[in-house]
């Protein structure tokens, strides 16, 4: 077994999609739980794979973001500073002046409502 073939890593809910879509052509059915998940991400992705890897790769330059982190804010596409407050509540994360700011910024150079 290679060493990083069971590592686990965040994936976007566009990336889920596409990955499912793919599924589903290369067979004829995909399992109920597949169908499920391929239900929710064609319903909530917002931004095609190409501009959610521009995204991920720019707020992943952000130093004080977490990757896991990263990929919450490409989900979710806050456009608010209640919004980004919302996605961190339950976590132990105090942002500095103007880094929720920068996190806005980025997101809707991608994605505005």
């Amino acid at each position: 077994m290679a060493p990083n073939e069971n590592k686990v890593r965040p994936v976007s809910i566009s990336e889920v999609k596409n990955i499912l879509k793919k599924v589903e052509k290369d067979r004829e059915e995909l399992l109920y739980e597949q169908k499920i998940a391929l239900e929710h991400a064609i319903k909530f992705a917002k931004l095609p794979i190409k501009k959610m890897d521009e995204l991920i790769k720019e707020l992943s330059k952000l130093d004080f973001l977490e990757e896991v982190h990263v990929y919450k804010i490409a989900d979710i596409l806050p456009q608010t500073e209640d919004d980004v407050k919302t996605i961190f509540a339950k976590e132990r994360i105090t942002f500095g002046e103007g880094e929720i700011k920068k996190i806005i910024d980025i997101v809707r150079k991608y994605y505005t409502e």
